[in-house]
């Protein structure tokens, strides 16, 4: 698979820092890599149609990434020509008042798919172990002196140990969880940010909030950096995408999802013994349904001789 390269699976130390944020170093093609790009998308549609029938299997993708790094539009572009009835498209925006009063993981398992469901996750409960770091959230918790008093690094040390057991869990039961991190440059999200300016289509994303979280770039880099290092496994990787040439991300992500359904082997059910003795009885009862209804075809008249 073309993104292997950019797979974290925990048996080595990474630093996302020194990886590409763009497709120099793989020499790729644009023209091609779109061309493959929607061949990729048309053996999707395929894959995922026995994958929803099968239904043995479901798949969680995860797409993690700093703001303005084109994660709703890969959602947007990847997903689009997949039958909706099998996938389902969760964004998760600031913990309301009901989600802060459970557990940071129960949002989360409120929508997991059902098996031969694919589910994606625009941010995730990775916000609890990112931005409640670099944001310094974890004193504003309603919880006892027994679990905020800790001292961060135990506290995110046990967050880091919820969550691999958290995936395993859903792997030993029957889902891959899949996790991407959108690797972008500061100096790509600063255009993207200033479109958000610049087009009157954009505005309506633009935040002022943004600039805070801009100036904090390099802190969000390092905590990333941290915690896909902590939360990566060979059943759960992570995949750290170069984000700046959103044409050739948004194939590297196709290629992950081609890689996830074929290695589901799913088939399509067998017809029940049952149903298979009736089959040739109600392809008749069919065809004659069909008889009555249609039409009689109009005799051609005979073209008369001059």
């Amino acid at each position: 698979m073309k993104a292997d390269k950019y797979a974290v699976t925990g048996e080595k130390k990474i630093d996302i820092r020194k990886l590409p944020t763009n497709s120099k170093k793989d020499g790729a093609d644009k023209d091609e890599t779109i061309a493959k790009y929607e061949a990729n998308k048309a053996e999707i549609a395929l894959l995922q149609d026995k994958f929803y029938a099968d239904g043995r299997e479901g798949l969680i993708i995860v797409l993690q990434a700093l703001d303005a790094s084109g994660k709703d539009s890969a959602v947007k572009n990847v997903f689009s020509g997949i039958n909706p009835q099998g996938v389902k498209i969760h964004s998760y925006k600031a913990p309301t008042s009901e989600e802060l009063a459970h557990d940071y993981l129960w949002r989360i398992h409120q929508n997991i798919p059902r098996r031969g469901e694919i589910a994606v996750f625009n941010r995730s409960h990775y916000e609890d172990l990112i931005t409640v770091q670099v944001e310094n959230i974890k004193p504003f918790y309603h919880m006892s002196d027994r679990i905020i008093g800790k001292d961060d690094k135990t506290f995110f040390k046990e967050r880091y140990e919820q969550v691999n057991n958290f995936e395993e869990y859903l792997y030993q039961n029957g889902y891959k969880v899949v996790k991407i991190f959108l690797h972008v440059s500061k100096e790509e999200q600063t255009k993207q940010l200033l479109e958000r300016i610049e087009l009157p289509e954009k505005n309506w994303k633009f935040r002022a909030d943004d600039m805070k979280v801009r100036d904090k770039f390099d802190a969000y880099v390092d905590c990333f950096n941290e915690v896909i290092n902590k939360t990566s496994s060979k059943n759960s990787p992570w995949y750290v995408l170069p984000g700046d040439q959103r044409w050739y991300t948004r194939y590297l992500i196709t290629e992950i999802i081609l890689d996830a359904l074929k290695s589901a082997k799913s088939e399509y059910p067998p017809l029940p013994e049952v149903d298979k003795e009736r089959m040739d009885e109600c392809r008749e009862i069919l065809k004659a349904d069909l008889a009555e209804t249609e039409p009689e075809e109009a005799p051609k008249k005979k073209s008369k001789k001059k």
